[in-house]
């Protein structure tokens, strides 16, 4: 694909839930205030979420002041200015069978999703056992899920999704020795704020290379990015900006690793933006 022609002084990438969105749904107003000045100063403004497309605009139901969208955790990017997909990057079916053999093996609950744009349809794989976070998840898309085929034959898939219970992450250890190759990644569950989901995408498939891809694409030299996150799945999108920051609401042992900013539920974006504009001498853009 050819390089974009549209020119900007530097890219503004920030996660989704648990740092742009509030807790509960919703934005701060200061927040989508320092969005829109970062615009109309020259800045790429990209959201960067684990949503599906799907479930980002059951999230986002207006004109979010955006460029461009990384979703599926990096497995696609979206121009917001015309709606088209720039890239998408699906597992092929054998590391998908791979992985499915891996989980069951493991005895663990678990989805695989469909190829990028329909990923937020899925196959499931249930044990039995108790798990409340599944199960919340399977009725919030009872329209698009159905049980895995017996055989495990499912073809190409965007990602594969396993949820554990309760904090006990032992396990991911061994599956990535497993599945050495694919790309496993930790996040809290954004349902109940407590269970485990590793996330499994082919090896070309975090935020991190997405937001290095779509800089590159758009002619931004590293050096004048900002990332935002508020967990796990931020790690290599905070590693790979020039300057990676976190909102309150992180876990302890990421904000000994980043500098951390206001929380999610008051302001947080508008605050690392107002940080690193002011270190890079552009002045504040919020009325915080």
């Amino acid at each position: 694909m050819q390089p974009s022609s549209r020119k900007f002084a530097g890219l503004i990438v920030t996660d989704l839930d648990g740092t742009l969105m509030r807790t509960g749904g919703g934005f701060s107003a200061v927040d989508l205030e320092a969005l829109e000045k970062a615009g109309r100063l020259g800045f790429a403004r990209v959201i960067a979420t684990g949503r599906s497309l799907h479930s980002f605009y059951k999230a986002v139901d207006f004109a979010m002041p955006i460029d461009f969208l990384i979703f599926s955790t990096g497995g696609g990017v979206l121009d917001c200015s015309g709606g088209k997909i720039l890239r998408q990057i699906n597992m092929e079916a054998s590391s998908v069978a791979a992985a499915i053999q891996t989980l069951k093996g493991f005895g663990l609950d678990f989805m695989a999703h469909d190829p990028i744009p329909d990923n937020h349809g899925f196959a499931y794989h249930s044990t039995g056992r108790s798990n409340a976070d599944f199960d919340r998840r399977l009725a919030l898309y009872s329209a698009y899920c159905r049980l895995l085929d017996g055989a495990g034959d499912f073809g190409e898939a965007a990602q594969l999704l396993a949820i554990l219970p309760d904090a006990d992450i032992s396990v991911l250890p061994r599956i990535r020795r497993k599945l050495d190759g694919l790309n496993l990644i930790r996040t809290t569950s954004p349902l109940d704020g407590r269970s485990t989901w590793i996330e499994i995408f082919p090896p070309q498939v975090s935020k991190g290379l997405a937001a290095a891809w779509l800089a590159e694409f758009i002619g931004i030299h590293p050096e004048k990015t900002l990332g935002i996150g508020n967990d796990y799945n931020d790690l290599d999108m905070l590693r790979w900006a020039a300057a990676g920051m976190v909102v309150d609401n992180a876990p302890e042992d990421l904000k000994a690793r980043f500098p951390a900013v206001a929380s999610n539920n008051h302001g947080g974006v508008a605050d690392a933006v107002d940080r690193w504009l002011l270190k890079r001498g552009s002045g504040r853009l919020s009325s915080r």
